[in-house]
């Protein structure tokens, strides 16, 4: 009587096993669903928004150029070449390191002169040379323009102002957006009902673009009216953008 017991009570403990087996592997994702279920539903605030900060220019970019005609492409180059580096030495005199001076655009061209019903006729050659510099001092610019203008430099352009080090104007403008950040989520939440309980997420966008002048910050002065060249550097903007979800509950 013990035997056939015996082989029943085991017989019947396999169904038992594998079935606990199979109930645990319906409820993991049972459980994984309860929770994904649970995300879903939560209430979140996705908001953007920018912190921004004016801050004076501390360095300055601009290029200046020297432009030769002649009869031959050789005569034009010399004549060039010689006017250049006179604006180099006096650009060097001026304190601009040498780091600072780059060449950006050298170029020669044909002269033609063009009349009706007639072949083109070469008249000439053109030769243009010209550097970008960096000024870090920009109480020397003006004067550092006005001395290459005085050694062969004519034509002048392309002037952009920026920072040095642009870190502490960057975290300033972070902190602005954050700031805005959290004044949007408490607005939204007095709109709806809901409270902002949760900083889910936070991606900055963008850095340091500072915003060109909306006016030319460079002018020839009138010899009658000023001894240099004037200079107004105005301010940049610094802008950071910045994004946000929050978890938020009932109030």
């Amino acid at each position: 009587m013990t035997r056939p017991v015996r082989s029943v009570l085991t017989t019947l403990a396999l169904p038992v096993m594998v079935g606990g087996g199979l109930l645990m592997g319906a409820v993991a994702p049972a459980l994984a669903q309860t929770d994904s279920d649970a995300a879903f539903r939560a209430t979140t605030f996705s908001l953007s928004a920018y912190g921004e900060t004016r801050v004076a220019p501390d360095m300055a970019t601009i290029t200046l150029g020297v432009q030769t005609d002649a009869p031959t492409a050789a005569e034009a180059m010399k004549t060039n070449g010689a006017r250049m580096n006179q604006v180099l030495a006096t650009l060097k005199k001026a304190g601009i390191a040498e780091r600072d001076i780059q060449t950006s655009n050298l170029n020669l061209n044909a002269q033609y002169a063009y009349e009706q019903n007639q072949p083109p006729k070469l008249t000439g050659y053109q030769a243009s040379n010209q550097v970008t510099i960096t000024v870090r001092d920009l109480s020397k610019l003006g004067a550092a323009v006005d001395a290459t203008v005085g050694a062969g430099a004519n034509t002048v352009g392309g002037i952009s102002f920026g920072l040095a080090n642009p870190k502490a104007a960057e975290d300033a403008a972070r902190l602005d957006a954050v700031k805005a950040l959290q004044a949007k989520a408490e607005l939204y939440g007095r709109a709806t009902g809901y409270k902002a309980v949760r900083l889910v997420n936070l991606s900055e966008g963008g850095g340091y673009t500072p915003t060109p002048p909306a006016v030319p910050m460079f002018a020839m002065a009138k010899r009658e009216m000023a001894d240099s060249t004037a200079v107004a550097a105005g301010e940049l903007k610094v802008r950071v953008d910045v994004n946000a979800v929050y978890e938020a509950t009932k109030q």
